[in-house]
Parts: structure tokens; C-alpha cells; sequence
């Protein structure tokens, strides 16, 4: 996971946005008042996952008031223009988040404190491996945490890779995707793609914000 700093001015953002794309993006220019998915791939480090890309956009944008950011999103190209319309995140609390549909972009404020408990850690991750998929144990990939709802005292768990530096418990803006995992009672089967359907259903696993991104 990566700590995003927000731009601050309408400048900042179009400067960083606007930036022409790598040197083997030959139809792409910096300052042209256009911004391409070459140009925010650049900016943001993502390549090719067009739901990760967004997720970061509208953090780094997350600072500027409606006017700036209309302004930066009109600047968006047809293809930029589809994505941001197909994956917006959803701002919300954790008690709205809990509600929402899986695989949805959220950007939620809280402190996340780590969790240890047994039902916490239960979950699996689906893993390619030739034509089926291996269930291998959420802890193994990740750190778990939770934030809870300060209205309402509903908890809310987050996947963290262990790979990324641990989360200071401070508050903090996150923003990442929601993913359902398969349940423990999975964890014998062969998953075929027509099993991995009904793992990844909504009334089957156990759900986690995978977490990509944070503003402290």
C-alpha cells in the first residue's frame, strides 16, 4: 500500500496529471490539457488495472474543492472519462461500506487497529494456478485490520499486504476494494471456474477492503 499526498492547487494537479506519459508513449504530450491513461499510469505506478488507477485519481484529488476538481476531471479523455464513470469510488462510513456490493472502489476515514481474532484471520485468497485456483490462508498474504464506525460501533476488516509497511494507528483516509474471500469450508475444494462463482458470491465468505492506498 502507498501513502498518496493530495494535490493542493488546480496547477499541481494538471502539472502532475498532464505529464505526456513514458518516453514509448508516442502519441501522448505533456501539457495539452488532456490527460490519457498513459499519463495517469505514469503518475499513479499502475499498470493496466484501470479500477486501481481511478481509486488513486480521485484520492489525489481528494484536497481540492469542486470547482478545481470538476475542472481536473473535465481534462479526462473518452477512455478516462468511461473508467472514472465505471469505477468511482464510494466516500462513505464504515456502517454505509458494510452495505455495499463486492468489488466496489471505497475510500472510508477511520483508525485501523490491528485484529488477531480467530474469526478475523479465517479467511482464504483465491490464487490462479494452471486452470483452477488455490486457497491460501488470508494471513498468509496479509495483515488484518478493522476500523470501526464511530456512530455506530459497526466494525469493518481490512486486508493490509504484509509486503507494505504496517498501518500507523492514527486516523487516517484508506482507500481500496472490496474483496470476497472464500470461507474456511472451501478450503478442500478444487476451485474450477464455476466453483470460484459460488465461493465469490455475496452469501458465501468472508468480506475484506483490500487496501491500496492511504492519506494520513
Amino acid at each position: 500500500m502507498e501513502e498518496i499526498k493530495p494535490y493542493t492547487s488546480l496547477e499541481e494537479a494538471m502539472r502532475e496529471l498532464d505529464n505526456g506519459g513514458r518516453f514509448y508513449n508516442l502519441f501522448t504530450e505533456a501539457q495539452d490539457e488532456v490527460i490519457t491513461p498513459a499519463e495517469l499510469s505514469k503518475v499513479s505506478g499502475v499498470f493496466l488495472t484501470k479500477q486501481k488507477m481511478i481509486l488513486f485519481l480521485e484520492m489525489a484529488l481528494c484536497r481540492l474543492d469542486e470547482k478545481a476538481k470538476a475542472e481536473v476531471l473535465s481534462k479526462l479523455d473518452d477512455r478516462l472519462q468511461l473508467d472514472y464513470q465505471n469505477y468511482k469510488p464510494l466516500q462513505i462510513s464504515v456502517s454505509e461500506a458494510i452495505q455495499v456490493h463486492s468489488s466496489s472502489n471505497i475510500i472510508l476515514t477511520g483508525t485501523p487497529k490491528p485484529n488477531t481474532s480467530k474469526s478475523a484471520l479465517e479467511g482464504f485468497v483465491l490464487i490462479p494456478f494452471g486452470k483452477t485456483f488455490m486457497l491460501i490462508p488470508t494471513v498468509d498474504l496479509y495483515d488484518i485490520y478493522e476500523l470501526t464506525d464511530e456512530q455506530t460501533a459497526e466494525k469493518l476488516l481490512i486486508a493490509h499486504s504484509k509486503r507494505s509497511v504496517k498501518l500507523p494507528e492514527q486516523k487516517l483516509m484508506v482507500g481500496g476494494i472490496w474483496k470476497q474471500f472464500p470461507a474456511p469450508s472451501d478450503k478442500d475444494q478444487a476451485s474450477t471456474p464455476d466453483v470460484l462463482e459460488r465461493l465469490t458470491s455475496k452469501q458465501s465468505g468472508k468480506r475484506y477492503l483490500e487496501i491500496h492506498y492511504f492519506i494520513a
